[in-house]
């Protein structure tokens, strides 16, 4: 297969001449957020903020280690060294008035869509919530309960671009679940914490908790909490974090995993899509390019159409040059993607299963067949006129998905993920009759005599 343009170089794969599945174990590991891979000028720039070349797990460690022992001094110096931004104690956090003045300001049209959205979030939210259970058992109950978490903290990006839609993705649905506080954290930039439509969205949707924190410093405040030296709370601790974020967040989102619990640890934005002879190839392109444009964005295409795999490749080598992040897109399609010629359909979609891709876009005339045979996915999207788009910003779904092949065992965001269960039981005295022998059974094997003697008391009485 060649490319109408010989600039653009993705990756071709065949896999019924060629290893693939050691292609594909390289390709994930590529994409996966590890912590001991920092390009020169990386490295460069810690030595100048750290004193020497740490890896970015080292940097992490570093960086949540202080902000758990120095608290508000940590955070605002890394904020400095890092992100160059003067802080202080009563300015970390974005003042109502700045929210408000944002809102007001704001495009009457752009809040009218982030009300469509939401409300399209809020439905299918609460269409899928978890339930109050009640069983009733011999002469007792039980039952389960599921209560929302008392505060979360959500991360929005602010790096390359700016995410008003992570807002909406993070905190909706952690509205919908009845979480008591909600704190959004996002980098002092122009592009963050300064960027008029995100905070727009925050206020549009009710969130007045905001702060100018990023990186590994902003989630280790948002895991330990953070107070001033007249022992003032200035950014009280929460339950859970989640949200996307870049590399260094999501290593310090497993450094504090077990202090506060978390979504995942997430790496680049990934898709896989599969095409046929019937998938029109301008839209293969752009839905390919819409995950390359993140840089890094992985984009895999996998068809068993020879034809239709070319025609692909050659409008995506069109396409590059009136797109905004063109440059970007091409270099991330060159370096995260590949192009897979499988056997036929049905190892489409077990090689599918084996990437276990954040996004999967089946364009095909058969898509919810083939959908059904694969197993390993985020969020999956049907046919022709479902690009991923219409999730990334629209559809009701939460946009934050599992990434680097964690679709094997981990799920996207949702309102569930902000409700903890509790069983709760209860029994009459028949009903501790009724279970007492088998009690009895399980603790004398386990040698744990006070488990049967705490039922064997209430028998006897």
């Amino acid at each position: 297969m060649t490319t109408s343009e010989p600039f653009l170089k993705i990756p071709h794969f065949d896999s019924r001449n060629e290893n693939i599945h050691t292609m594909m174990k390289a390709l994930r590991q590529k994409l996966s957020p590890r912590g001991n891979i920092v390009s020169a000028a990386g490295r460069q720039r810690t030595i100048e903020i750290f004193g020497e070349p740490l890896t970015p797990q080292q940097t992490v460690d570093k960086i949540c280690n202080d902000v758990q022992t120095m608290g508000l001094e940590a955070v605002l110096d890394y904020s400095k060294r890092i992100d160059h931004a003067e802080l202080t104690a009563g300015t970390v956090r974005v003042p109502l008035s700045e929210l408000q003045a944002a809102h007001a300001a704001a495009d009457p049209e752009y809040l009218a869509a982030v009300r469509r959205i939401r409300s399209r979030i809020e439905r299918f939210q609460k269409a899928i919530l978890h339930q109050n259970v009640r069983i009733e058992v011999e002469d007792g109950y039980l039952e389960e309960w599921y209560r929302p978490l008392h505060r979360v903290g959500c991360c929005v990006p602010g790096g390359a671009a700016a995410y008003p839609s992570s807002v909406l993705m993070n905190c909706v649905p952690a509205q919908v679940a009845c979480v008591d506080e909600i704190a959004v954290m996002a980098p002092p930039t122009a592009t963050g914490s300064y960027n008029p439509d995100m905070l727009a969205t925050c206020y549009e949707i009710g969130i007045t908790e905001v702060y100018r924190l990023g990186g590994a410093q902003g989630v280790a405040a948002l895991a330990y909490g953070v107070t001033a030296a007249n022992c003032e709370v200035v950014i009280p601790k929460v339950d859970k974090i989640v949200g996307p974020g870049n590399l260094f967040v999501a290593l310090a989102k497993r450094h504090v995993f077990g202090e506060v619990a978390i979504d995942s640890i997430a790496g680049p934005s990934e898709v896989v899509v599969i095409v046929d002879s019937t998938t029109r190839a301008d839209y293969t392109a752009y839905d390919l390019l819409a995950q390359a444009e993140h840089s890094p964005g992985a984009s895999i295409l996998i068809g068993w159409d020879a034809a239709a795999l070319e025609r692909a490749e050659a409008e995506i080598a069109k396409r590059f040059g009136p797109l905004e992040r063109g440059q970007l897109a091409r270099q991330s399609m060159e370096e995260f993607g590949a192009i897979i010629l499988a056997k036929d359909a049905e190892d489409a979609c077990c090689l599918t299963d084996e990437i276990a891709p954040e996004h999967l876009h089946i364009a095909t005339e058969n898509a919810r067949e083939l959908a059904m045979k694969i197993r390993n996915a985020g969020a999956i999207f049907l046919g022709n006129h479902t690009p991923v788009a219409l999730g990334d910003y629209a559809a009701g779904p939460s946009h934050t998905l599992p990434t680097s092949g964690t679709a094997r065992f981990a799920s996207g965001l949702s309102a569930n993920d902000f409700l903890r269960p509790h069983s709760v039981q209860h029994f009459e005295r028949a009903g501790l009759d009724h279970l007492a022998d088998d009690v009895y059974q399980m603790a004398t094997k386990e040698g744990l005599t006070a488990h049967r003697a705490s039922v064997e008391i209430r028998r006897s009485r």
